[in-house]
């Protein structure tokens, strides 16, 4: 009896020491991971450094600045009078020391702005006189280091704006359950064309969402002949449709000056139709570079969807006969594939952000357009004897074009100030809406919806509630 207590106090002296040493090795534990700083789960030691997050805002203004002006100058250049014998060319503009400094500016509630002046050269052809001044072409509003700019003595942000990328689109419908294909072909500046295809298989064309016209009146106003259409299209043209001999028994036009009537009969109704008129008005309407223009980007595109390579010079960025014919091909090779998918208009490969720089330039354009046309109107007026280049040349509509823009623009904003993390995000917001964007009442769900592109490029939770729901957003951390 005795040796059996004695044996059972041995044991359990064995279980409590035994849990004793536990706890101690538990605690032990515990005290060597407190007493570490940092534990690191991931295999690779470094970090991605934040970029410089108003990037976007500085390098759009210093392309302005460095690029962008002097494109506008290059459009306008040279302004020539009626009679051919005045000719005046602007050159090396630059930007003066501004004025004030920014605090000044604040307290004045004045704009940062700067003068913005340039060469004027005057070439009179009679005489080979060549008349050289500098001119004035008005206050120009000059970034801050935080991307900014103070306009009456408030700090403003000039949102960037979401926009559909110019180019071409292949669209697809249905119609008594057939697919049928069409395309949309998008300038940045001028009219646009909506190509579809009908049940029949004739393919019909609207100019500026006019009524349509079979796209044959439209390649045969470009120059191209019934021969040379059946001739462009034999290779392609090979399915159970003929398109092409479709639309040519449907077209009511048989020869070139039918087309420019019938054409000009769509886009202007009520107005008198001649031949004369109509190829003039065609003829500048797409081919004229003041009045179309694809711009680098939608050449770029064009070049891409089309697999051409021309190069972005200013003859290459209005619409080209050879560049129709290449979107009808595939328009035909679409609606011959049972398996063809449209292009997806939402993607963000389809489209583009216009930053600060690009939106004066748009804005700008239309005042040195202004000008150029003053200053014609003024040269058929003075005095050629005592006339210089200051005379001829006025800046006001450059000044007002500016002026309104950072006044009364809608992606001008008010700056928001509530703190410091505000102000950043306001800096790299994205707008679809704007000069040449949607409208809150248009805008139907597919556009304000997260699409799979967004990710990683624009954040899908930050978008205000209510009616610009979608339409405004924020660019991810690293998106450029």
């Amino acid at each position: 009896m005795t040796l059996f207590v004695n044996a059972q106090r041995v044991v359990m002296g064995i279980v409590f020491m035994s849990k004793s040493k536990k706890e101690l090795r538990v605690k032990k534990r515990i005290g060597s991971s407190s007493s570490l700083s940092k534990r690191k789960f991931f295999k690779k030691s470094f970090m991605v450094s934040l970029p410089n997050l108003i990037e976007s805002q500085t390098d759009s203004y210093n392309w302005f600045l460095e690029k962008g002006f002097q494109d506008l100058i290059d459009e306008v250049n040279p302004v020539k009078d009626s009679s051919g014998n005045l000719e005046v060319n602007i050159s090396g503009f630059y930007l003066d020391e501004p004025k004030y400094i920014e605090s000044v500016s604040k307290e004045k509630n004045i704009s940062f702005e700067a003068p913005l002046k340039a060469r004027a050269s005057l070439l009179i052809k009679k005489t080979g006189e060549i008349r050289d001044q500098e001119i004035y072409l008005g206050d120009f509003p000059i970034m801050t280091d935080r991307g900014t700019f103070i306009i009456n003595g408030v700090e403003r942000v000039v949102v960037h704006q979401l926009i559909r990328s110019p180019g071409v689109f292949f669209t697809m419908d249905y119609q008594k359950g057939k697919k049928t294909f069409g395309a949309k072909i998008i300038p940045n500046r001028g009219a646009w064309l909506e190509i579809d295809t009908d049940y029949d298989g004739v393919i019909s064309v609207k100019i500026d969402r006019k009524r349509k016209l079979p796209i044959t009146s439209l390649l045969r106003a470009f120059g191209q002949s019934d021969a040379m259409m059946r001739k462009s299209f034999a290779d392609i043209n090979r399915g159970d449709i003929d398109y092409i001999e479709t639309t040519l028994h449907k077209d009511i036009s048989k020869t070139a000056g039918e087309s420019y009537k019938e054409i000009y009969k769509r886009v202007r109704p009520g107005d008198f139709a001649t031949e004369e008129n109509a190829k003039q008005m065609i003829d500048s309407m797409f081919f004229d570079f003041d009045k179309y223009d694809f711009g680098s980007v939608g050449r770029y595109r064009l070049n891409q969807r089309l697999e051409v390579s021309l190069s972005d010079e200013k003859e290459n960025r209005v619409l080209m006969v050879s560049d129709l014919i290449l979107i009808i091909k595939e328009i035909i090779r679409l609606n011959n594939d049972p398996l063809a998918q449209a292009d997806d208009i939402d993607h963000l490969g389809n489209r583009r952000v216009r930053g600060v720089g690009e939106l004066i330039q748009n804005k700008l354009r239309v005042g040195m357009s202004r000008m150029a046309r003053n200053a014609k109107d003024r040269m058929s007026t003075c005095d050629v004897e005592t006339v210089v280049p200051g005379q001829i040349v006025n800046s006001r509509p450059v000044a007002a074009a500016v002026k309104e823009f950072f006044s009364s623009s809608q992606l001008s904003q008010f700056m928001d100030q509530v703190n410091p993390l505000a102000e950043l995000e306001h800096k790299r917001r994205l707008s679809a809406m704007g000069p040449g964007g949607l409208t809150r009442e248009r805008a139907g769900f597919e556009v304000r919806d997260v699409h799979h592109s967004h990710y990683g490029r624009i954040c899908p939770v930050q978008t205000p509630e209510g009616p610009n729901i979608g339409l405004v957003g924020q660019m991810a951390t690293y998106a450029r």
